[in-house]
């Protein structure tokens, strides 16, 4: 199952079971995928898949925060977690660290983890790294893009407008993503592309509410992205993709200011600047 089906973007593991292994680097416990199969549709079946224990339970707890399972502050329990996937406390220990080391985990001592708040300041920094990586992902990949890239993006942008043309909204965090990293690709940086992709699930997590309600006018903003790369023109790229992420920050400023109410907008208007 590809993940980019706009049909069924959500992807869940059932147990993960520790199988050992062996190669010339020693010991390295695998984990294998068993999925849940539930009665709804928008559930990808994901099969069998063999992957370092520690990275697939990395991965689970990442997409329960992403997707909103476990919430902003809510405390995340090692031993719950293990017996939930099956795995012995060590691999869930490990994949809390690293979460904490990309902003997604707080560990505090005696107390244990807890999912990360997400600050208005936060929220701004990433908005400002955004635009300055996005405007330069877009400018180069007008000029380094290849046909078979070219072709990826505007297929996932059909892709995109077609789940909030039916409103599937649920496909469409997944996908915007999926488009930011062939984005990415498309400009032919490594570095860049690394930089991009290491935001990519951040990125999902911050702004999931605000990609589901911009819904068609993120698409519409996607395909100006697209059209000025396929017309070489790399000023224009630069300018869709800084105004797009303009557009998104805009939005979540107004949620923000939304959710806090009248009294906190009126002591804040840098705030939409």
């Amino acid at each position: 199952m590809s993940r980019l089906d706009a049909h069924q973007p959500e992807a869940r593991i059932g147990k993960v079971k520790e199988h050992a292994r062996t190669d010339h680097h020693g010991d390295e416990s695998m984990a294998v995928i068993e999925p849940i199969v539930p009665s709804s549709p928008l559930v990808v079946r994901i099969g069998r898949a063999h992957r370092p224990l520690r990275r697939a339970v990395y991965e689970e707890i990442q997409r329960r925060i992403v997707d909103g399972r476990f919430q902003q502050g809510e405390r995340i329990f090692e031993d719950q977690v293990a017996q939930e996937l099956d795995v012995s406390r060590n691999p869930v220990r490990e994949a809390l660290q690293a979460l904490e080391s990309e902003g997604f985990v707080e560990l505090e001592p005696r107390r244990g983890a807890r999912v990360a708040m997400i600050s208005t300041e936060r929220a701004n920094e990433l908005f400002e790294l955004r635009e300055a990586l996005e405007g330069m992902v877009a400018r180069l990949a007008a000029q380094r893009r290849t046909p078979v890239q070219l072709h990826g993006l505007q297929h996932l942008v059909q892709l995109g407008a077609d789940a909030a043309g039916a409103g599937d909204l649920a496909a469409l965090p997944a996908l915007n993503t999926e488009f930011h990293r062939r984005l990415g690709d498309a400009a032919n940086n490594s570095m860049l592309a690394d930089s991009v992709e290491r935001m990519s699930q951040l990125i999902q997590w911050v702004y999931t509410k605000r990609i589901t309600q911009r819904g068609s006018k993120s698409w519409t903003e996607h395909l100006r992205i697209v059209d000025a790369i396929a017309d070489g023109d790399p000023d224009r790229a630069f300018s869709e993709a800084c105004e797009h992420i303009s557009n998104a920050r805009r939005a979540y400023v107004t949620d923000q200011l939304a959710a806090v109410g009248p009294a906190a907008a009126r002591s804040t208007p840098s705030s939409t600047e």
